[in-house]
């Protein structure tokens, strides 16, 4: 860090979550409800709780800042609400409907699914406008762009008020010429209007996954546009120095006009940084092996990292519509603090995926809410400080919880505390069969990971979700309530360059080919951040293949550090390949011909790092009892005084044994019977089990 702050901000459904590094390694954590609808009062309701704790003005921390970082759920609410901007599509004629048609592919576990609707299109039917124009595979043109066509296509958008426009023509990425023709006859009619190309956007061979990523890119573009210019402009009135980074999917950051450009980098934007987070806060344990879980107030995100490394999705179906870009895997799923418990036509209690969210929120908030949510459950079990949350900001109302936990007790001849116990026990299972997703149906052992908990509402249940996956060792960060927003401010800037290479790993043209694509590719890249101030001392890239058998429909995508492509190197990339083709399908076929279908490097920014937190030693666990509550931690309900700690005055080394609750100021941790935690100089706590099941 060059200045005195660096800031990340992680604006969830509920919460917006900001986290303040200065140079001395102190981070202090702040949080704000959400405002959807004006994501910059958010900001500024945060930057006054940063004020008046630090004494200083919102002009001083942020003209004082050498990084201020944005996440944000802006475009994933566009994409879940359908919400995004008016989009026409320009496609090779007879190509129309390949966004309908979807391969003929339904989402597993609908397959054979009569009932089953078809998904929303983005486009509709009549903004898609097939023009006169074909490319073969081989690179030939076989028929001239009719350009008459195209000026049709925008006068129609013209006429239905289009704001935006994506361009996908069939094996465009052998030859562009066509598309970018088009994209210049659209700038000439429609000057206003934001432009996609599948070409410049995903520059790789699969026609449907092409078409659909520039789709969805368009559809969020101008949203994504009117967020970044507001907070773009919001930050420099306040003395900005450096342009906001924003969070992308793929784990990096990006300045605002490459979220515009690339706005469907932008839809995972807040839970990617949460392996980063994950991996850093295990550093002083020695555990590359991590699961991040991040309960907020309205979903559970699961990231997996193993040996260090992340994994990455690419060409998957998200929120039911193809994405060909690198996105950091994330399994997420309607479980959060916000979660409404509800009694279906069978008897049966159900939590989610309906949640309250920020407005009118729980019941237990006060604000209007009267239907019961986990959080109301956490209170009657006793986990959650009746006095409020947030060091006493967000009041909350006890009497008011019971009440909405008592509604659906009534119906099902519970007790409050049974049926509290039954809310927060069938939401632990929700969570786990998420957690069983990335691991067991991936072909991981869970009890091979450390179990990271962030997110504000985590930590009630972490212990509890340990003992159902039979992990035995959790690492819970001080900072667990904001640890999406931490792994921003710990992040290298990352963008992602490809193109289509369908060679044969046979011959010596083939590696050169393959070598001269990377190095093209890589020095746009180096442009980029060049232009971003970057020195090339203080970049890094790293090569990736998509490689398959010939003969096979399917590839799997092999990283090659950054060496080169030749004749001496072209044996090892070989031998990578198959041993990445035998862990994800179990055989390889070592005599079998393999071929390169797709490149892609990787171009990264190197940001200098804050200072690690360090925590002194101080009082011991006895010393910071403040109170007790008597908490429930069994079906039967019954109740067990149980000790509550105060986290800001425990020391490092200070061993807490269950059962208990800790109170830090943005989230209470819950250490179950048979469990124990210790607070390490880190920052972090080091839970782990002492009853074996």
């Amino acid at each position: 860090m060059k200045t005195d702050y660096r800031l990340g901000i992680d604006a969830g459904g509920t919460f917006t979550d900001f986290v303040l590094a200065d140079q001395t390694g102190q981070v202090r954590l702040f949080k704000a409800l959400s405002t959807p609808q004006d994501p910059t009062l958010a900001i500024k309701n945060g930057l006054a709780l940063m004020t008046e704790e630090l004494g200083v003005s919102a002009t001083e921390i942020i003209s004082n800042c050498d990084l201020c970082i944005n996440g944000t759920t802006v475009g994933l609410n566009a994409l879940i609400q359908h919400k995004g901007a008016k989009t026409g599509l320009i496609c090779t004629a007879g190509h129309e409907d390949s966004l309908e048609i979807r391969l003929g592919h339904k989402e597993d576990g609908y397959r054979y699914d009569p009932d089953y609707p078809p998904a929303t299109m983005l486009v509709p039917r009549y903004l898609r406008r097939g023009v006169r124009e074909r490319i073969l595979s081989n690179g030939e043109i076989r028929t001239p762009l009719t350009e008459a066509d195209v000026r049709a296509a925008c006068e129609i958008f013209l006429a239905e008020g289009v704001e935006t426009v994506a361009i996908s023509f069939v094996w465009s990425v052998l030859d562009p010429t066509h598309e970018r023709r088009a994209g210049e006859i659209v700038r000439e009619m429609m000057p206003g209007v934001i432009l996609t190309m599948g070409s410049e956007l995903y520059p790789q061979v699969r026609e449907y996954t092409r078409t659909s990523t520039a789709v969805v890119n368009a559809y969020l573009a101008p949203i994504m546009k009117r967020y970044v210019t507001a907070v773009d402009a919001y930050f420099q009135q306040l003395g900005a120095k450096q342009p906001v980074r924003y969070y992308q999917s793929n784990g990096g950051l990006a300045i605002g006009q490459a979220m515009t450009d690339r706005s469907v980098y932008a839809i995972n934007s807040g839970p990617a940084s949460a392996p980063a987070a994950g991996l850093y806060v295990c550093a002083p344990f020695g555990k590359t092996d991590v699961i991040t879980v991040d309960m907020g107030g309205t979903s559970f995100d699961i990231t997996l990292t193993k040996d260090g490394s992340t994994n990455i999705n690419k060409n998957i179906d998200f929120l039911r519509y193809r994405i060909g870009v690198p996105m950091i895997q994330v399994e997420t799923l309607g479980a959060g603090g916000g979660s409404i418990g509800w009694i279906d036509e069978m008897g049966l209690l159900q939590m989610g995926p309906q949640s309250a969210g920020s407005d009118p929120g729980p019941a237990c908030y006060g604000q209007g809410g009267q239907l019961p949510t986990v959080s109301d459950a956490n209170i009657v079990l006793g986990y959650l400080n009746p006095d409020g949350l947030v060091g006493g900001r967000l009041p909350l109302d006890a009497q008011k919880a019971y009440d909405a936990v008592k509604s659906i007790a009534d119906p099902l001849g519970l007790t409050v505390e049974r049926a509290a116990y039954g809310m927060f026990t069938i939401v632990n299972a929700n969570m786990v069969n998420g957690i069983r997703r990335v691991t067991i149906e991936r072909g991981y052992d869970p009890r091979d990971f450390v179990l990271v908990g962030a997110g504000g509402a985590t930590a009630a249940h972490i212990t509890a979700l340990a003992a159902d996956m039979g992990i035995d060792t959790i690492v819970l960060p001080k900072l667990a309530s904001g640890l999406c927003a931490f792994g921003q401010i710990i992040s290298d800037v990352k963008y992602n360059y490809m193109a289509t290479a369908v060679l044969r790993l046979d011959n010596d043209a083939a590696y050169t080919r393959i070598d001269q694509l990377f190095t093209e590719i890589e020095a746009q890249g180096i442009a980029h951040l060049q232009s971003d101030g970057f020195a090339a001392g203080n970049t890094m890239i790293k090569r990736s293949l998509d490689m398959r058998y010939v003969g096979q429909v399917h590839e799997c995508t092999v990283e090659i550090g950054n060496f080169l492509v030749n004749a001496q190197t072209i044996d090892q990339i070989k031998q990578a390949f198959h041993a990445r083709h035998e862990q994800l399908y179990t055989y390889a076929e070592p005599h079998s011909t393999v071929e390169v279908v797709n490149i892609e490097s990787t171009v990264y920014g190197l940001v200098d790092k804050p200072k690690r937190m360090h925590i002194a030693p101080g009082k011991a666990a006895d010393q910071a009892i403040k109170a007790y509550r008597d908490a429930v931690f069994s079906a039967d309900g019954s109740r067990i005084r149980t000790p509550i700690y105060e986290g800001g005055a425990l020391g490092a080394g200070a061993e807490i044994a269950g059962p208990a609750v800790i109170e830090e100021v943005t989230t209470t941790i819950v250490i179950e019977p048979g469990w124990s935690a210790t607070l390490d100089a880190s920052g972090s706590y080091l839970i782990t089990r002492k009853e074996k099941p």
